[in-house]
């Protein structure tokens, strides 16, 4: 007897506290259908604007933290030559909260239902909040990481006051979109370890992530978190908060290791970062070989469920054809792959 047929949405839900999907899903961050499916997808909210636009007409984010693309890299990232805020001490004086858009919550829900099918894929939405991402981009690595060392309390406080103020906000946007998944992130860890210690995590941080996370922990829903880097050591926290999928489970974690330790708690998508599998010859490659790579990662991570595959291929400008084509082969190998792994019926 064949395996009964689930909705994408159904089927990315089974993994909710590490569960046994059907197949292995393609989770993307900006939530992009392929073949029909789309197993989970975000609204697009701006709730909120920098108070004080740039003179030189520089994007910023809603704090005013000025952006620029790095050489080479057809990306925006915070302008390192810029330090907003000196003194974390001076943190009251300096920053300026947003403005509040005016956006009719119930109209952009209205508007996300003519391209979102809710019974065929989960809705996510989430706060509009990275605690650490946005002191380090207020401060810079070097003077965010000193406040963290030398007056916690004081970042506390700042991270606190950003909360109070954007809460009823992200609360509104709770009641209205009622989404099946909560979205959080926040870059916490480099490559080979965190960028501070789970005291400081505990200390500082975790507080806030439970502030942001409570819509979701009061309605049952789960949280899903984005955090780059080797994150083993704050994974505890992480559940303690509400986390049920963490991405993009780089591989600098042992992933397998992981799953077992979390098993029935967590499911890691991902698991295929692009710096250590950039096909050979790029933006020259083979396509059989970068399917094989897929397959095999396939292979080693979906073993008992707790897995969705995500993977993001980058170029430097120049290369964005390239980059198209191995998305589409990514897209269509974990299509088609990931559901004879599990012995899921292809239709096509």
């Amino acid at each position: 007897m064949g395996k009964a047929r689930v909705t994408p949405k159904e089927n990315f839900l089974k993994l909710r506290h590490g569960g046994m999907p059907e197949y292995v899903p393609f989770y993307s961050l900006m939530g992009d259908p392929y073949k029909g499916e789309n197993p989970c997808t975000g609204a697009m909210i701006q709730m909120f604007e920098a108070a004080e636009p740039r003179e030189d007409g520089r994007f910023t984010d809603i704090w005013g933290v000025p952006y620029a693309a790095p050489e080479n890299l057809a990306a925006m990232m915070p302008d390192t030559s810029v330090v907003t805020l000196e003194d974390i001490s001076q943190w009251t004086k300096v920053i300026k909260w947003p403005k509040v858009k005016d956006v009719d919550l119930e109209k952009v829900y209205q508007d996300t239902l003519t391209r979102v099918d809710r019974s065929q894929t989960a809705l996510k939405v989430g706060p509009e909040l990275m605690p650490f991402q946005v002191l380090v981009a207020l401060m810079g690595f070097e003077g965010g990481l000193m406040a963290l060392a030398e007056d916690p309390d004081e970042v506390s406080a700042m991270l606190n006051a950003m909360v109070d103020f954007m809460e009823p906000h992200f609360t509104k946007l709770f009641e209205v979109f009622q989404p099946d998944v909560w979205s959080m992130g926040d870059d916490t860890c480099a490559k080979m370890m965190p960028f501070f210690s789970p005291e400081t995590y505990e200390e500082v941080f975790l507080p806030i992530y439970k502030r942001l996370s409570k819509p979701a922990q009061d309605n049952g829903i789960p949280v899903t978190f984005h955090n780059c880097g080797k994150e083993e050591q704050f994974l505890d926290f992480m559940v303690d908060f509400g986390v049920e999928m963490t991405e993009p489970s780089q591989e600098v974690n042992d992933i397998l290791m992981l799953k077992e330790k979390y098993k029935g708690k967590m499911t890691f998508m991902g698991c295929w970062g692009w710096g250590d599998h950039i096909p050979k010859g790029f933006p020259d490659f083979d396509e059989e070989a970068l399917r094989q790579d897929v397959r095999n990662t396939i292979d080693k991570y979906s073993p008992g469920g707790g897995y969705a595959f995500a993977g993001w291929p980058l170029g430097q400008k120049g290369q964005e054809d390239a980059v198209r084509r191995a998305y589409q082969i990514l897209r269509d190998e974990v299509y088609y792959y990931g559901k004879k792994v599990y012995g899921y019926p292809i239709d096509d």
